[in-house]
Parts: structure tokens; sequence; C-alpha cells
């Protein structure tokens, strides 16, 4: 296999940007590097694309290796012929080469090796072939043998039949032939095993083709199954499978090797293939739904940590609880810690005057101008107390729901240990909340992704592999933002391309002990940050207020000749970047620009020079402003205030592959199903709406009893 050609085919690009991409992998740079600063090498290729890539490329090398082993391993045996050659190098997924090695492998004991040591595998081939014309009776005469076990006729039979049921069950071409049947026609059914409510009652009486289950219905099945709530079966075409190997197999129906083979097929396919053709499609299955959950997850996780910052306020951070008393954090326009507290507004205590004195100090002596509360446990109390207090308030006060998802996590990890070790943990929680409205990033980072929380049945899917795309996605988002090298925490910096968490760590020693840092070439005297950590990090790097008004921006250190070349070209200088009054005319000069031009008098790609350009237009600016803002309130909303037809705006909290959760400021986020995203077909909900999203809903169900409520997007739409 050209494993650059199928890449190319796959996701449907050229074999030179293939084979550059490789070559770019394989010399050791990261993925955002490759995607920011070798475009021309790459022809553009986002960094979704070349995760997959990637992905691909670690696939179809393994595949190769285990090619050419199982190559090895059939020749070793002598059993290596130029036909199972070719099919060996045709096979283009693993379990296709499994099915294949099968009848090589090497075996436990099974009835067909314990009938081979019975010196029965001639028997069986006599009736395989189907040509001896002798009595079958006669010919199994001569293979009865006390001292091997094979007492009578039928012994020896028997022992024959196991024989060549296990060569049909490895014979790769019928597990390939049932695989396709199943794929086109098999049926998953689902029984229930508990007369209980439970979350899978849809399920307690449940079929569907297995080519159209969606992929949140195989892991809610799975879950069921695991849960022992649900009885889970794979109906398949029986008949069509065992006809298709009787037709390869029988050659003439009236032979007295006709029942024999017929009954031996049948026990084939119910005790050997079945079974493992079962575990094999619900293998597929899951892995393919995990699959797409992990991509569902990372896209929610990408836009929750690009959530736009709240720049420049003092934040009130507001733990909700109930009997342990809510949780107060101030926390200073620059994410300092400046007093923390404890209030009793909620039930058992409903102090509601101490929790109104002690915030409206707070207010007075701080400046707070914005109160951010968890959505956990007392979330809705607490917001209708503060809904209140505002009210009340003569300043100017609004607040948000915070997702507090993973904060407990971080209120107890050994970082938040490191960061406030005279703080209790449960005031560390009200600290994370703060900052999460502050700079999502910059919080969220702190936090194992899997712990975020905006996926669906995250708990379930492979969690190495759930880790490694997260890890990823979190990667790609910090290196999209740009980190300042003077504030960033370790662990905000351990995610940019080249900088592992020793490096991190140093980069934080380092200003600690030298002052802030300068410029970016200033990193090299960084312990352990090479030329190569170096080349990957620099361009994600920023330094405000430093010796070179070009690191603010993501122009990369071995771009600035070329882009000073730029500057000097249209009359202008780099300082000129940092006068308000030039950077404004600069702006309207460089939209001017003929590209294709000028790149090739500078002698630079056409895509680096447009990055260049970008840069220069907008140096310093945060690429989240572009995000949807958060919904900042002062009034609350109660489930019994709902009506139906109600037009409301809320945030996307979290987009599944069967629509969407919104928060319209009630306890519980309100489901846009996917049928009500859009007037227009919607196969896939991330395509209209992501997380973060402020839009437009219209309720059209209330279920009082659940506490639920149904919106549609597409209503509210058409009522503009």
């Amino acid at each position: 296999m050209n494993i650059a050609e199928k890449i190319a085919s796959e996701l449907n690009i050229r074999i030179s940007q293939v084979e550059s991409t490789i070559k770019l992998i394989d010399d050791g740079n990261t993925i955002p590097f490759i995607a920011r600063y070798r475009k021309e090498a790459t022809g553009n290729l986002s960094d979704e694309t070349l995760r997959e890539f990637g992905e691909r490329l670690t696939y179809l090398r393994n595949l190769e290796t285990r090619k050419e082993e199982i190559i090895r391993l059939i020749d070793e045996q002598g059993k290596l012929t130029d036909e199972l050659k070719t099919a060996i190098e045709k096979a283009e997924i693993l379990s296709e080469l499994e099915d294949i090695y099968r009848p090589y492998k090497q075996k436990k004991r099974t009835r067909a090796t314990i009938a081979k040591e019975k010196g029965l595998e001639p028997l069986s081939n006599i009736i395989y072939l189907q040509n001896d014309k002798r009595d079958i009776n006669e010919i199994a005469k001569e293979y009865i043998n006390s001292e091997k076990g094979v007492e009578t006729i039928e012994d020896a039979l028997n022992g024959a039949k196991d024989i060549i049921a296990e060569t049909i069950s490895d014979n790769a071409d019928y597990r390939k032939k049932m695989k396709n049947l199943c794929n086109k026609e098999a049926v998953i059914t689902t029984k229930a095993t508990k007369d209980e409510k439970s979350p899978y009652e849809m399920y307690y009486e449940f079929n569907e083709v297995v080519r159209t289950l969606p992929s949140h219905r195989i892991l809610a099945i799975n879950r069921g199954e695991k849960e022992e709530f649900l009885k889970v079966k794979i109906e398949k075409p029986d008949e069509k499978i065992i006809d298709f190997i009787k037709q390869d197999i029988i050659k003439d129906k009236t032979s007295q090797y006709n029942p024999i083979l017929t009954e031996t097929i049948e026990d084939a396919y119910k005790r050997l293939i079945e079974p493992s053709v079962d575990r094999e499609i619900r293998t597929e299955l899951t892995e393919k739904a995990e699959e797409k959950a992990i991509k569902v997850f990372g896209k929610n996780a990408k836009q929750l940590l690009l959530q736009a910052p709240i720049k420049n306020i003092t934040v009130l951070g507001f733990d909700p609880a109930y009997r342990t008393g809510c949780k107060l954090a101030v926390i200073d326009p620059n994410g300092k810690l400046l007093e923390t507290a404890t209030v009793y507004p909620t039930e058992p205590q409903n102090d509601i005057a101490g929790a109104t004195k002690v915030i409206e100090e707070f207010i007075e002596k701080y400046g707070i101008n914005m109160i951010a509360i968890g959505n956990g446990t007392a979330s809705r109390e607490s917001e209708m107390f503060i809904s209140d207090l505002i009210q009340k308030n003569k300043h100017e006060i609004y607040y948000a729901i915070v997702s507090e998802a993973g904060a407990s996590v971080y209120s107890a990890s050994k970082l938040a240990t490191e960061e406030y070790p005279d703080i209790n943990v449960s005031l560390r929680g009200a600290i994370s909340i703060a900052r999460r409205l502050q700079d999502p990033l910059a919080e969220l980072v702190k936090i194992d992704p899997k712990a975020i929380g905006v996926g669906q049945y995250q708990h379930d899917v492979n969690q190495k592999k759930l880790t490694e795309s997260l890890t990823g996605v979190v990667e790609d988002a910090v290196n999209s933002v740009g980190v300042d090298v003077n504030t960033a925490t370790p662990s905000l910096l351990s995610y940019v391309s080249g900088i592992n968490k020793t490096i991190a760590k140093n980069i934080v020693e380092y200003r600690d002990t030298n002052g802030s840092i300068k410029q970016r070439k200033d990193l090299l005297k960084v312990p352990k940050l090479g030329k190569i950590a170096f080349e990957q990090c620099a361009g994600f790097l920023r330094i405000f207020g430093g010796k070179n008004p070009l690191e603010v921006t993501g122009v990369h250190p071995e771009s600035y000749e070329k882009t000073e070349q730029l500057l000097t070209k249209m009359g202008y200088s780099v300082e000129d970047l940092l006068k308000n009054d030039q950077l404004e005319k600069l702006r309207e000069e460089l939209k001017k620009i003929d590209v294709k031009q000028l790149s090739k008098e500078l002698e630079i790609g056409e895509l680096t020079l447009q990055d260049i350009i970008n840069e220069l237009s907008k140096p310093g600016r945060d690429p989240r402003e572009d995000m949807p803002k958060q919904i900042l309130r002062s009034d609350v909303l109660k489930f019994e205030d709902l009506k139906e037809d109600m037009i409301l705006k809320g945030t996307v909290r979290n987009v599944t592959d069967f629509g969407a959760f919104v928060d319209i400021g009630i306890k519980h986020d309100g489901l846009v199903h996917i049928s009500q995203l859009s007037n227009n077909f919607v196969k896939n909900p991330s395509d209209v709406v992501s997380v973060g999203d402020i839009v437009d809903v219209k309720v059209i169900g209330i279920d009082t009893e659940k506490q639920k409520v149904s919106l549609s997007i597409k209503d509210a739409m058409n009522n503009k």
C-alpha cells in the first residue's frame, strides 16, 4: 500500500501536500507549528485536518508493520503463497488483515486441534473434497484408533466435522461476506432485564437496523447493557449466510456428503462464526460511536476554551451550596485573589441578611461589577438571591452563570495546592469559577479536559483515545490564541507548541529569578529550551512591553527580516506598530497590497505573507474577541415563568449528535432537538451550532413533572 496515496485519497488533498506533511511530522514538528508556520508545505491544511492526518498516518503505518509481521509468520510455517501474500498486501483495515491471518494463527487447544491430534485430518479432507465414492462409514472405519480415543465410526466423523467447522470458521471470504450482509441487513434488538424506571426505558423494547444506528444510541445501549438494564442481541440474515456457505462448499446435494457438510456448516456458523462476528460487529459499532463522541467532545471543548474573555473587571466568584454554605472569592482584573468568605443564603440557614451584608461590603470595597455563579447544586436558589441583591443595589452589577464542571477536580489538585497553599479546598472552587469568566482558556487548561463536561458518554469511550484527542484540542486552542510568556501559568505554557511541563516550569522560574522576559530570543537562556523547542514555540509566545513590537504578534522570528522589509517598502517601521495614528494608516494600506506580486518581490510564500499582513493589522489583539460574548443577567427566570411560544435568548452549553442543550436561565438546560435546529435538513448539529453560541429559542414544550423544556431555534427564526 502506498500510504501517501491512500491519505491523499481519503482527505481529498494532493499527493505533494501529503508527502511534505509526512516529512514535517517525521522531522518532529508539532501540529500547531505545522498548521501555522508551514502553510506553503501543507497547502494550508487546518489543525483539525492535520490531527486527522496524523492519526491516519499512524494507523496505516501500524497496518503495514502488522502486514510484514504476518507475512513473516506465515512464511516461517512454509504456507505463504503468492496469492496469500497479495491478499495480505491488499488489506486496508486491521480486522480484514486479522481475518486473513486467522487460519495460520497458533490456536489454543480446540475441538479441531484435538481431532487433528487423533489423526482425523485426512478424513476431514476426504469429506470436504467430496470426491471419494466409497461409503463414508467404510472410509471412517479406517480411522478408528482406540489408543487415540477414536472408538467408533461416529467418533471419527464427529472429529472430522470439527476440523471442517474450524476451517469454515477461519475462511476470510466467508467472514467478509457475512459482515457485508450484516452491515446491510442486521438489526440490533434490546429488551429490558428489569421492570423498573431507568434512563434506558426507550430501549426496553427496541430494534433498529445496525447501519442506521446513530452513535449516541450505540453508547446508550452499551451503558444500559453494562448496568444490566438491557439484554442486547444482533439479528442477522442467518439463512442467507448459511446458504452462501453451502453453495460454495457442497458440490452435489444428492451425494452422501451433503447431510454431513450441511450439519457441519450450520455448526460452524452457530458455534464458531456467529459469536465472534457478533463481537466484531459490536466492537466496530462501538469504535465508530466512540470516534464520533470523541470528535463531538473535542469540538465542544475547543469552543468552550475559545470563549471570549471578559477583561478589565473585578469579579466575585460565587460557588453555590446548601448546608456547607456558598463560597465567595473576589478576583481583581489581573486574576489576583483579593479576599474570600463563606455565606449561608440558602437552606437550611437561609441567612439572606448576613450574606447580603458580606457581598455588599465586597462590592463597596473592591468595586465589583460582575458576579460569576457556578451552575452546580443550589445554583438557581443562589441566582435568585443574587438577582434580588442586584435589584436593590445602587451600583450597576451583572451576573453570569458559569459552568463549574471540573472545579472540584481542580480544587483538590496538586496544582491548586501549589497556587493557593493557604486557601481551603472548598474556597478554591469559587476562585476557579471567577477566573473562568475572566479568561476561560487560562483557567480551564488547569483541569483534565475530560472533566470539562461538554460531551456525551465521555466516561464510556476509550479513555486513552479521548485523552489524546482532547490534549490535541487544548494544544490547538492555546496556540491559536497565543500566550503571554510573562503572565502565563506553567499549566498554560505546557500546552504551547514545543514546550513540555519541565520547560514550562523552567520558564516561570527563569522570569521569577531574572524579571520579565523582554524578547523572544531570551527564551534560549531558559534551561532545556534549545533551538528546536525555540523554533516550535517562539511564534506562539507574546511579549508585551518588550524590545520588539513584533513580539506581541504571531509573526515568527524566522520572518522578522521579511516583515521589516515589508514595512520599509511601505514607508513604515516596526516602532509604528505602537503608534495608534500610524497603525490606522498602516491598516488601510495593508488592505491594498497585491499579495501575489509582493510575495515574489520579497521572496516569501503567499500564505506566509498573508499571515504577516493579518498580524500587522491587529498587533496584540486577542482572536477570542470575535467569539460570542457571555450573556450577562441582572434578573432571574423561574421555571414557573415559562410559557409555550416564549422567545428567549440563551447560551449553547453542549452539542451532541441528537441536538443542543441551551441555557435559558432556568435550573436545567433546555434541549433543541436536531429537527428543531434549522429550517434546512441538519445531518450534524455541530454544523449549525457551537458551544458558547448565543441563540434565540422558542419554547415549544414544557414538562412540569420532569422540569424539562423543549426549545426550537428554527421556530424562533421563523417568528422574526
